[in-house]
């Protein structure tokens, strides 16, 4: 493999990397309205949450992309950016997960807490972010690590609807030019273990560590 090919590779790294951090960032702040939205005391925010939820994880990935990149220019309001595409879908996909995940870890919180935080006079919202949140953060922070593993797996799918240049696209363009697939797909796999294997390794040590915190 010559320098050039594997330059090529990890800049579609690269653009895998970018793709997560931007994935991540935006998912959260929306799982986290989907998470506080779920433990709402009105019935109509809640049922709007769990459809949200209930038809996004009933959807394929590939469906959610086709409709982000090619919806837009069908309804004649013009094209959509690679990148911008697949960061929304992955956004509007991963944010239902996410959701579920932090409205588990809100519920988990005992409920002499929320029941003590009522006693001081708080607010529901004084109530949520400066005594429960803090709280559900630490019980959330092993599975919401844990599934930002699938989120780098599942940028890969960009590149089968989209079309945009990341570790997978690329190493297809070169098994193509080429017709090594072992080769440059073996050599992707290697960039995918680099940058997942330390993302579940910090998720069993903090599950760990949350575990004996707890005994």
């Amino acid at each position: 493999m010559s320098q050039e090919q594997i330059a090529y590779l990890l800049e579609g790294a690269w653009g895998t990397i970018l793709l997560s951090l931007l994935t991540f960032l935006f998912s959260a702040m929306l799982g986290l309205l989907v998470a506080l939205m779920r433990v709402s005391d009105n019935i109509a925010i809640r049922g709007f949450a769990g459809g949200y939820i209930n038809v996004i994880q009933g959807t394929p990935l590939l469906v959610t992309m086709g409709i982000c990149f090619y919806g837009p220019s069908i309804f004649g309001l013009g094209s959509m950016s690679a990148l911008f595409a697949a960061v929304l879908a992955l956004t509007v996909q991963s944010a239902a997960f996410l959701g579920e995940i932090w409205r588990g870890s809100i519920q988990a919180v005992p409920r002499n807490q929320w029941e003590a935080a009522e006693c001081l006079g708080l607010s529901r919202i004084q109530r949520m972010f400066r005594v429960i949140l803090p709280q559900a953060l630490k019980i959330a922070t092993p599975p919401t690590v844990g599934f930002m593993v699938q989120i780098v797996k599942n940028t890969s799918f960009a590149s089968l609807v989209i079309g945009f240049a990341e570790l997978t696209y690329n190493a297809k363009i070169l098994n193509n030019a080429t017709f090594k697939p072992f080769l440059y797909f073996g050599f992707a796999a290697i960039l995918y273990f680099m940058m997942c294997f330390p993302l579940s390794w910090l998720s069993l040590k903090l599950e760990r560590r949350l575990t004996l915190s707890r005994n």
